[in-house]
């Protein structure tokens, strides 16, 4: 196994290191919703249903919201 003939700084060691840098993801628009998202990714649209490759996988559930009447008990 090879072996340093000497031992790098942390310091030479994060210079050298300074240009690894993450590039930003690609973006592709869907041709069905016109979403935006990455390639050969599903994603969510605003209506919370999920697509892939242009077709729906799963329908968001529906929420029903319950009106709540206030009542004035008098006790």
């Amino acid at each position: 196994m090879a072996h340093p003939k000497s031992r790098v700084s942390k310091q030479r060691k994060r210079k050298r290191r300074t240009h690894y840098k993450a590039s930003a993801p690609a973006l592709t628009t869907c041709q069905t919703t016109g979403e935006l998202h990455q390639p050969h990714r599903a994603y969510k649209d605003a209506d919370g249903n999920l697509y892939y490759n242009g077709n729906l996988l799963v329908q968001a559930p529906e929420i029903v919201e319950d009106t709540i009447e206030d009542t004035d008990d008098e006790a």
